[in-house]
């Protein structure tokens, strides 16, 4: 059986880059196309268009990982049972979980590399299109969401309604100062602005509020410098920051803005919880394709390699929803981004059952 495993673990690598390639070679193609215009008008130069298509092209290979795993799966194991392989195989003594058994090797060979792109390629690659389209695709904003609180303390925090990055310029900025649930002090000033040569901040019409055994005590001024733990820099992060974090990079972005106690905490957590959860994916569907693509029909291996991608679709679709479900503050994130796994993998012990033997 050792050099049956080695060809259809060959075949099914072979196919996956296959695919892979042709897919991302067509949507490529179809993206230059729609920005090819936009190309011409901005003047991009060619080697930042072929820097942006290499690093798009990583992007998909990360979106389409499903849809590959499972087209290949589907095309190999629906040859081999055209040609009557698979029963041939089944009927010399060979259990159909020792079938499996290469075809699950590789699908965790794509998976073990998929994982390594998450982590440590792909963000390089998502901030390299992110550059490219803000520098010569999109209108870059002056200013950010409005609103913005942060923790810049273990007692402190902070608020601005507008921070401007042309001039690092931020409006209504206020710093409370809460010690056991009451309030020590609060500092608030009509504008703040970031002092490159000192690295630290001025306040401009400045108001300080505190509180000392039961009295207030008010001051006011027009300029007041002061330092904060936190820069212009972090109020500049694109909206996809998590996506572009290397995961060591991601754990700490995650511990630091635990300590700020920042909003955003919850889109890093989850981007990291998909890290972890997406190289299962090439295994699960594997799995799937197998047992789907197992029998010899007479149509061919083409209804089973529409289903294929129809189920692929599915699946991507429920990852969408769950992720999003879990960004817009499901009690348990993680179930929520493991959902589609969970699903899939109890589909597949169901479909498991009919399997032949």
């Amino acid at each position: 059986m050792k050099l049956l495993d080695k060809l259809i673990i060959k075949d099914f690598l072979k196919t996956y880059f296959f695919v892979v390639v042709m897919l991302i070679l067509i949507v490529l193609v179809l993206d230059f196309t729609e920005k090819n215009d936009t190309y011409i008008r901005n003047s991009v130069p060619s080697k930042e268009i072929l820097k942006y298509m290499g690093n798009y092209g990583l992007y998909l290979n990360n979106l389409l990982t499903p849809i590959t795993v499972f087209i290949s799966v589907i095309f190999i194991t629906s040859k081999m049972a055209g040609r009557t392989e698979i029963i041939a195989i089944l009927s010399s003594g060979v259990s159909f979980p020792r079938l499996l058994r290469p075809f699950i090797f590789a699908a965790m060979m794509i998976g073990g590399v998929s994982f390594l792109l998450n982590g440590w390629v792909l963000p390089v690659a998502t901030e390299g299109v992110t550059k490219f389209r803000i520098t010569y695709l999109e209108k870059t904003k002056t200013a950010t969401d409005p609103n913005i609180h942060i923790k810049v303390g273990p007692d402190s925090y902070a608020y601005l309604s507008r921070f401007y990055k042309t001039g690092n310029t931020g409006y209504q900025f206020t710093l409370e100062t809460i010690r056991d649930g009451d309030l020590i002090a609060k500092l608030s000033s009509d504008r703040i602005e970031w002092d490159t040569a000192k690295n630290a901040w001025t306040l401009r019409n400045w108001r300080l509020r505190e509180l000392r055994d039961r009295k207030e005590i008010y001051t006011v001024g027009e300029t007041l410098d002061t330092t904060l733990s936190i820069t212009p820099a972090d109020f500049d992060l694109p909206s996809n920051h998590h996506e572009t974090l290397k995961l060591p990079e991601l754990g700490r972005q995650i511990r630091i803005l635990e300590e700020r106690g920042a909003d955003n905490v919850a889109f890093y957590k989850i981007e990291r919880y998909v890290r972890f959860m997406s190289p299962f994916a090439a295994i699960i569907l594997t799995f799937i394709g197998v047992i789907m693509s197992a029998r010899k029909t007479r149509g061919g291996s083409g209804f089973q390699i529409a289903m294929g991608f129809l189920l692929a679709f599915i699946y991507i679709l429920l990852f969408i929803l769950s992720r999003t479900f879990a960004e817009n503050g499901a009690e348990y994130p993680i179930f929520a981004v493991w959902l589609p796994n969970i699903v899939f993998a109890l589909t597949g012990l169901v479909l498991y059952k009919t399997v032949p033997r």
